[in-house]
This record gives structure tokens, C-alpha cells and sequence, in this order.
């Protein structure tokens, strides 16, 4: 029988913003082709090289690399005016893009209305608010669940702009409903009009990329024997189905929303990347077992720059909760795990570890992946910290052995391996384990693909 060829999936173990955009950056050597496969412009996947900060909402993480391929797939929602922004920000010739950069042809819109919307729903909430990061994409989601949406292919047909009126009227009609009036709103700074007029400016940029079937283009290119990689946005614990709902985000953030938001079969996944910190945050409102407050919140905060690089949001910080992120294992069929953010921990005399709950005096080893119960107390272990600098740690191995024995109660946790570290932003403060599986995946580390 001939050997498939299969791709990889990338995406985030907890509540997002692990540091999925430094990791894909790093692989992307290793790899012909990065692929988006779900979420919008709530996503901020920060890069680091070279002195300088990307920050990416929609393009995948490998644009930065000569010779990558990066899809966003029909599974994402795209604003062309923020598409337009972070097109301004690489700065790269169209004919660069052409080459590096397609987009589905099948990937829902997010028109501005859509953001009004989103603005005019979480009002409604008041107090019960989900956290929405108002960027649009829970309502161009609900439109495309309703098959009232438009999808950038439609942008090609005559009858375009008279559907978008009446889409976008309708979205009005609504926000009028809820009491949210139009000149409520600034989008960006910007008022509706005016972001109007920028959006369709960038979605005359945006058809200038290269339109493709993500379906066909993504099978076609594992054919060929091209490797590719599938990046998750959000976290798996915001996951429409599996998350903890109803504060969780629009779409699957999971491996099986890879081979939907890309058109790739179950049978054509391969290794499954893990990403989590070595802490945990949130951003918005939903259940936090391990929630630090007070100077333990403040100090992971702080040296942990969490403020979300989409909404600039300060996120809720605190400690690692190991059934969580064994349930993520679980529902991911996660094969290699990635911490990230170490350093944040590095002055920590001691760190704490969820390793089970206590609800009423009984034990629970599931998370609570529901708006409830408040009662419900994690049951720490704790471990002594490795309170040193990492910086001068040039392999996995020479890392502290406090940070090391950590490393080791996690693996033994969730019964899957460690195999990169982060100790840093920059992309060269990153620690592959010796004779690590990832680095069988990828073949010889030092040949990276052509």
C-alpha cells in the first residue's frame, strides 16, 4: 500500500493566546505550505525576529518565510479592511504575494454591518456578556450557519453590491431592534461610513490575491508530497462545541475543524502540535479554576505582557491546570506538546499546579467546560521554581532541573511528550529536545524543505 502523505496540525491547548504564531514561525522551514483552517481577526499571532513585532490576525504565520505557501481556507471569516491593514504592515511587492499568499474562494465575509451587530448583541447582554472581541465574527459565522451570508467568491457576480445592501440592511434593521443605533458605533476610529469606504478599498486588495479552492489546493499539494501545516486560531477550551459555552468563540478550534475549514480527510492528518503555556490566561468572561488574584495575577500579567494583542485587553492570568489541558489532549489527539512562556515563571520561589477540583468535598477530574459551578475549587501541588535567568540555555537539556522536573510531571500528567520549549518572543529562544519525535516528523532538522 502506498504511504499517504499527511498534514500536520498546530493549534492551542487552552483558552488561546499560547503562542501559536511564534511556534508556526519557527516550523514553517520544515514546511511547503501553512494553512489557516478556522476563526477571523480575533486572532493575534505575534512574531518576533530579528528586533522586530508582527502582529498577525488573519495571513498565517509563515508569511515571513521565502518559499512557504500560506492558505487562509474557507473555514475563516475575512475583513478585507483589517486583511488590508496587516497587508500594509508586511509591506511585500504583489507580485511576492502571489506567490505566498491564496485565499479561498469559499471563506465567508465579514462586512461592516457584521461588526455592528456584534456591538449591538454583546450590549444587549450587559452583565452576561461573553467577552466578544467585537470584531464581526460571531455574526458573519451565524450568516453563514443561516446561508444568508456572502462568501468572497460572490464578490466576482454583477448582483454583488445589491446583496451586500440587503445583507447589510438587514443587519441594521436588527441593531435597530436591540436599541443600538448606527451612529453608536466607531469602528477602528472610524466612522460606519468611513470604514465602509476602507473595507471595499481593501477588498479591491484582496481580489488581487490569488483565489483558490483550499479543498482541492491543500490534497493537491500532499499529492505531490508537499508538507504542510494547518494553524489553529483561538484555543481549544473556546471551542464552539467542546469549549466552555457559552463564552467560547464561533467556530471548531479542534483537529477535526481542520479538515473542515481546509477540506482535508481525517485519514490525511498526521502529527498534532499542542501548543499551551506553562500558566494559563483568559481574555473575557467564563470559567477560570485557577484564576490568581492579587500580586500572583499582577506579576504573571507583567512579565508576561498579557494584554491581547487583538482587543489590547488585559487577560486574567493564573496557574496551569493539568485536566484541562489533558481533556484538550484528549479531544485534539494531540501527539506533541509545546510549552511556551516559561521565562514568565523564572522569579517564581514557588509555582502551583492544578492537578484535580474539589466540588462539595468530591473530587472532579473533568474541567468545567460550562458557565458553572462557582463552588467548584481547584486542588493544587506545588513545586519549587527554578528562579534563574534561561537565557543562557542553548539546549532543552541544559535547562534548570526544577524547570526540567516540571517539564516531567506535566508529561506524566497527560501521557504525551514535550518536545519544544520557549523560553522567549524572539524565534531564537526556542529549545527542541533532543532526540525528540518532532524532529523525526521533520525529517533532519537542518534540511528544511525546499
Amino acid at each position: 500500500m502506498v504511504e499517504v502523505n499527511k498534514a500536520d496540525v498546530l493549534l492551542g491547548l487552552q483558552w488561546g493566546d499560547e503562542g501559536k504564531g511564534k511556534i508556526v514561525d519557527v516550523l514553517t522551514p520544515h514546511y511547503k505550505m501553512v494553512a489557516r483552517f478556522q476563526g477571523g481577526p480575533n486572532a493575534g499571532h505575534t512574531l518576533v525576529f530579528e528586533g522586530k513585532k508582527y502582529i498577525l490576525h488573519t495571513i498565517p504565520s509563515g508569511i515571513f518565510h521565502r518559499g512557504c505557501v500560506n492558505l487562509v481556507g474557507n473555514g475563516v471569516v475575512l475583513d478585507p479592511f483589517i486583511i488590508n491593514n496587516e497587508l500594509d504592515q508586511l509591506n511585500l511587492p504583489l507580485d511576492v504575494l502571489k506567490e505566498s499568499l491564496f485565499v479561498c474562494g469559499k471563506a465567508h465575509l465579514i462586512l461592516p454591518s457584521h461588526r455592528l451587530l456584534d456591538a449591538a448583541f454583546e450590549k444587549k447582554k450587559g452583565k452576561g456578556k461573553i467577552g466578544s472581541t467585537l470584531k464581526g465574527i460571531g455574526p458573519a459565522y451565524t450568516d453563514k450557519v443561516a446561508r444568508t451570508g456572502l462568501r468572497l467568491a460572490d464578490t466576482a457576480s454583477v448582483t454583488f453590491r445589491e446583496k451586500y445592501n440587503a445583507l447589510k440592511e438587514e443587519h441594521l434593521r436588527l441593531a435597530g431592534d436591540l436599541g443600538y443605533a448606527l451612529d453608536e458605533l466607531t469602528l477602528d476610529g472610524l466612522s460606519f461610513p468611513e470604514y465602509e469606504d476602507a473595507w471595499f478599498q481593501g477588498l479591491e486588495r484582496l481580489k488581487a490575491l490569488p483565489r483558490v479552492q483550499s479543498e482541492v489546493f491543500v490534497n493537491e499539494a500532499l499529492d505531490k508530497g508537499a508538507r504542510v501545516l494547518a494553524e489553529g486560531a483561538q484555543g481549544t477550551l473556546l471551542d464552539i462545541d467542546f469549549g466552555s459555552y457559552p463564552y467560547v468563540t464561533s467556530s471548531n478550534t479542534i483537529t477535526a475543524g481542520a479538515c473542515i475549514g481546509l477540506g482535508v480527510a481525517p485519514t490525511r492528518i498526521g502529527e498534532v502540535f499542542g501548543v499551551f503555556k506553562a500558566y494559563c490566561t483568559r481574555v473575557g468572561s467564563g470559567p477560570f479554576p485557577t484564576e490568581a488574584v492579587d500580586e500572583e495575577a499582577t506579576h504573571l500579567r507583567e512579565q508576561g505582557n498579557e494584554y491581547g494583542s487583538t482587543t489590547g485587553r488585559p487577560r486574567r492570568c493564573g496557574w496551569l491546570d493539568l485536566p484541562a489541558l489533558r481533556y484538550a489532549v484528549m479531544i485534539n489527539g494531540a501527539t506533541r506538546l509545546i510549552m511556551t512562556k516559561v521565562d514568565v515563571l523564572n522569579r517564581m520561589e514557588t509555582i502551583k499546579v492544578c492537578v484535580a477540583y474539589d466540588l462539595n468535598g468530591e473530587t472532579q477530574t473533568l474541567p468545567p467546560l460550562s458557565s458553572g459551578p462557582d463552588n467548584l475549587r481547584p486542588v493544587y501541588r506545588e513545586l519549587p521554581g527554578w528562579q534563574c535567568s534561561l537565557e543562557n540555555a542553548e539546549t532543552f537539556e541544559q535547562l534548570p532541573q526544577a524547570l526540567l522536573n516540571y517539564v516531567t510531571m506535566i508529561e506524566d500528567f497527560v501521557n504525551v511528550p514535550v518536545d519544544i520549549i520557549s523560553t522567549g518572543p524572539d524565534r531564537q529562544q526556542t529549545l527542541i529536545r533532543k532526540g525528540a519525535g518532532i524532529l523525526k516528523r521533520l525529517a533532519v532538522i537542518n534540511e528544511p524543505q525546499k
